[in-house]
């Protein structure tokens, strides 16, 4: 698959889906509690995006290599879980939790993607540091998508920036392009040399999606076949955006 080069009127489009998508991801945030189950956060964000008249974009997606379809909308991942948990009725949110939120939005037929890690009631220094830095290391990423510059100077500013903080790094996952389809080219690891890679080209929409460890940056697949853990059962937290390369700064697109 080549890099796709989004149109005037495909941005648009993009821009308004990625308005939305926020407004929903926000909207599931504000409902986290101790108490609350997976399930009520996936059928809450559900309702909320087709109430709009959009699609869940995760909904029955299925990647290449899966055994099934992804069957929720919201991917809801709890703790040690780093990306794709799968909501479950029984599976409770307990105070001192951290839970990542990560959903796709499919709006007149383009597709925006965010994620935002949350805690669930009072959490830990710990964790609120490992969310803040989080946070931090995906703006630095956004802040080296320049037009001009390539893939490999956001891996490495993202790089770069969390190697003081001593985090992990999960290198098997990563930022990607979006738009026509949930994943497109280019890959956008969150690692890497400043100089290399494919051009940024304004135009190209792209998820930037940094995913830190507490401990190693190793991570195990689940046996559901989604759920990615860290292995040494340590904290995740995950953060994305959807972005516009421009000839300057770059443009959130999922933002209220």
């Amino acid at each position: 698959m080549a890099i796709i080069i989004k149109t005037p009127k495909e941005i648009e489009i993009l821009r308004e889906g990625g308005k939305r998508l926020a407004t929903v991801l926000y909207k599931v945030r504000d409902i986290v509690k101790p108490g609350i189950s997976t399930w009520e956060l996936d059928e809450y964000a559900e309702k909320l995006i087709k109430d709009t008249g959009d699609y869940p974009a995760f909904l029955n997606y299925k990647p290449e290599g899966a055994d099934f379809a992804y069957p929720a909308s919201l991917c809801i991942s709890v703790n040690n879980e780093v990306v794709h948990g799968i909501p479950k009725k029984e599976k409770i949110l307990q105070e001192g939790d951290i839970v990542s939120l990560d959903l796709g939005l499919r709006h007149h037929g383009l597709f925006t993607d965010m994620a935002i890690t949350v805690p669930v009631g009072e959490v830990s220094n710990s964790s609120l540091k490992l969310m803040k830095i989080t946070e931090e290391a995906l703006q630095t990423g956004i802040d080296a998508a320049r037009g001009g510059n390539r893939i490999g100077d956001i891996g490495s500013a993202i790089e770069n920036f969390v190697r003081r903080h001593k985090y992990g790094i999960v290198e098997v996952l990563s930022g990607h392009g979006v738009g026509k389809e949930i994943h497109e080219d280019p890959y956008i690891p969150n690692f890497g040399k400043a100089n290399t890679g494919a051009k940024l080209v304004p135009g190209m929409v792209i998820a930037i999606e940094p995913m830190l460890n507490n401990g190693t940056k190793n991570v195990i697949l689940d046996k559901d076949g989604y759920t990615f853990r860290t292995a040494d059962s340590k904290r995740s937290a995950h953060f994305e955006h959807t972005i516009l390369i421009t000839e300057g700064e770059p443009e959130i697109l999922t933002k209220i």
